[in-house]
C-alpha cells in the first residue's frame, strides 16, 4: 500500500476520496492547498500526491514544479485532478512530469484503477532499485575483490624480492616517480633502469607498468643473470614443439608470448649474452620475434623495461654490451641513487617498515630512539633500502616489548667497519667442512651453529633469502632459527 498526499481546497470532496482511500488500504496525509503540501513533502515520505492545479496560495503546477527540486521529488507519482474544460492545462502537467491526470468530478472506478496502476509501478520500481544496487554492489565488490588481489599479489612480489614497499621521502626519489608517471602512458619508449643492488629498480618498474593501478595487462620479469646461455633463448623467445632434443612436442611460450599487451621486465640486462643482445635490439626495432625452431614471425606488442646494477657505458667501451643495443635502450633512463646518498630518507623508511612489520601483528608501532637514529643515519647502507628493511624485520623479531627501538635491536649492522667475508687461508679449518679439526675437550654446537647464522646473515645484508641459500637451508628453517636465537639474546 501507498503513502499518500491528498491536496484539495474543496473539503467535501478532499475528504470523500481520503476516506475512500483509506478504505483501499492506503495511508492518506490531507492538505488543503498547495503550500502546506509543499511544507508537508518536505517533511515525510509520499509514494503519490494527489493535487487539483486551481487553488489558492499555490496552484496544483507551481507544487508540481517545487516538489521535483525537493529530495526525492523526481521519484514521486504526482496526478492532477482538472476541469474537462481544463485539458490545456493537464497537458502542461504532463510535460512538468505529472504522472497522469483525472477529470473532475472524480470518477472512482478511474481512481482506484490509477492508484492500483501507480501502486504497480513503485513496486517495479522498487524492484528495479533493488536489483540495480544489488547489480552495482556486486560489481563494486568484484572489482574492489579484484584490485585487492592485484594489489596482494604485487605485494607478494615485491616482498619475495626483499623490498616489500618503498616510500617516497626525498625530493631525488619524488623525481624520480614523476619522471615515471610521465613514462607511464607511452609504451613504446623502452626504459633502463640503472642502480645498486637494493635500491628499488623493480618497484620503479612495476611503476612504470601499472601506473596508478589502471593497468591489469601481464607484467613480466626475467632474471637475465639467472638462466645459462643456453637456455636463456628459449626462455626468452619460446620454441615450437621439436625444436631441439628434450623439447616439449607442442613446444612452449617464451617470456615474450607472455608478455603480450604488456611489460617485458629484463632484470640485470647487462648479464644477457652478446650474441642474444643482436636478437633483442632486432626484436625490438621490428616488434616481431620468431619462436626457437619456428618459421613463422609472431607480432609483438610489448613494453621493454631494462635494469641493472652495473655501469654499462663502461660495459660498452669494454665491448661487453652492444652500443646500439645501449643507444636503443638508452632513449628513456632513470638513475636510482643509492640510499646513502638519500639519507633523509633512512629514518622515514625505518619508520614505514617497522609499521609494516608490527602492523601486521596488530602490535603498537615503536619509535626510533636518538641513538639507533644515529646508528641507522650514520652506517653507509651497502645493501641500500632492501639491507635496511631486513634490518627492520631482524628488530622486529627480536623485539623485546620496549618502548623505543635501540641500538641493541640494530645487531645486523657492524657500525666501526664494513663486513669482510675471511678466505680460506685465514681460517682453513672453518672453510673446509670436509676437513676439520675440531677443539679438544667439548664443542658447544649450539653456540657454533648460532654464530655461524649471525655471521652468514651479516655477510649477506640481512637477506634472508640469500642467507638460506648460502647455507642449505629453507628459508622457513631460518626463520626457525633466528627466532631461537633472538629468544636466547
Amino acid at each position: 500500500m501507498m503513502n499518500i498526499l491528498l491536496v484539495d481546497d474543496e473539503q467535501d470532496s478532499r475528504t470523500f476520496m481520503a476516506e475512500f482511500l483509506e478504505g483501499l488500504g492506503h495511508e492518506v496525509t490531507e492538505k488543503a492547498d498547495g503550500q502546506e503540501a509543499l511544507n508537508a513533502f518536505a517533511s515525510d515520505s509520499f509514494h503519490l500526491v494527489l493535487t487539483d492545479i486551481k487553488m489558492p496560495r499555490m496552484s496544483g503546477l507551481e507544487l508540481l514544479h517545487n516538489i521535483r527540486h525537493l529530495p526525492g521529488g523526481t521519484e514521486v507519482n504526482v496526478v492532477v485532478f482538472t476541469a474537462y474544460g481544463d485539458l490545456h492545462t493537464s497537458v502542461q502537467a504532463l510535460r512538468a512530469g505529472a504522472y497522469d491526470y483525472l477529470l473532475k468530478p472524480i470518477n472512482i472506478d478511474e481512481l482506484v484503477h490509477l492508484t492500483e496502476r501507480i501502486a504497480e509501478h513503485q513496486a517495479l520500481q522498487r524492484q528495479n532499485h533493488f536489483l540495480t544496487n544489488k547489480f552495482d554492489n556486486v560489481v563494486e565488490a568484484a572489482v574492489s575483490e579484484t584490485k585487492h588481489e592485484l594489489s596482494r599479489l604485487q605485494q607478494a612480489y615485491l616482498t619475495n624480492q626483499g623490498l616489500g614497499q618503498i616510500g617516497i621521502f626525498s625530493p631525488a626519489l619524488r623525481k624520480i616517480f614523476d619522471q615515471a608517471a610521465k613514462l607511464h602512458p607511452n609504451r613504446s619508449i623502452p626504459v633502463l633502469i640503472e642502480g645498486e643492488t637494493g635500491t628499488g629498480k623493480d618497484l620503479v618498474a612495476r611503476y612504470l607498468h601499472y601506473g596508478q593501478g589502471e593497468c591489469t595487462e601481464p607484467f613480466i620479469a626475467l632474471n637475465c643473470a639467472a638462466l645459462t646461455p643456453s637456455l636463456f633463448e628459449s626462455e626468452l623467445f619460446g620454441y615450437e614443439g621439436g625444436a631441439f632434443t628434450g623439447s616439449q612436442p607442442r613446444g612452449r611460450k617464451g617470456k615474450l608470448d607472455m608478455a603480450q599487451g604488456g611489460t617485458l621486465f629484463l632484470d640485470e640486462i647487462s648479464e644477457m649474452p652478446v650474441n642474444l643482445q643482436a636478437k633483442l635490439l632486432r626484436v625490438i626495432q621490428e616488434k616481431a620475434f620468431y619462436r626457437v625452431g619456428g618459421l613463422k614471425k609472431v607480432p609483438l606488442d610489448v613494453r621493454f623495461i631494462c635494469a641493472t646494477n652495473q655501469d654499462i657505458t663502461a660495459m660498452v667501451e669494454k665491448g661487453t654490451f652492444r652500443q646500439d643495443l645501449y643507444y636503443r635502450l638508452n632513449v628513456a633512463r632513470i638513475q636510482l641513487p643509492p640510499l646513502r646518498e638519500r639519507r633523509e630518507e633512512i629514518i622515514p623508511l625505518a619508520h614505514m617498515f617497522l609499521g609494516e612489520f608490527f602492523q601486521s601483528e596488530a602490535r603498537p608501532v615503536p619509535v626510533i630512539g636518538s641513538e639507533a637514529g644515529e646508528i641507522l643515519q650514520n652506517y653507509e647502507w651497502p645493501g641500500n633500502v632492501r639491507e635496511l628493511r631486513n634490518v627492520m624485520e631482524y628488530a622486529a623479531l627480536i623485539w623485546d616489548d620496549e618502548l623505543e627501538l635501540q641500538p641493541h635491536h640494530l645487531k645486523l649492522l657492524e657500525r666501526s667497519k664494513p663486513i669482510r667475508v675471511s678466505d680460506a687461508s685465514d681460517h682453513p679449518s672453518w672453510l673446509d667442512h670436509q676437513n676439520f679439526t675440531l677443539p679438544p675437550g667439548s664443542l658447544p654446537l649450539k653456540e657454533l651453529t648460532d654464530n655461524i647464522i649471525r655471521q652468514a646473515l651479516k655477510m649477506h645484508q640481512g637477506n634472508k633469502t640469500a642467507t638460506a641459500r648460502y647455507l642449505g637451508i629453507s628459508r622457513r628453517s631460518l626463520y626457525s632459527r633466528l627466532k631461537h636465537i633472538s629468544d636466547q639474546d
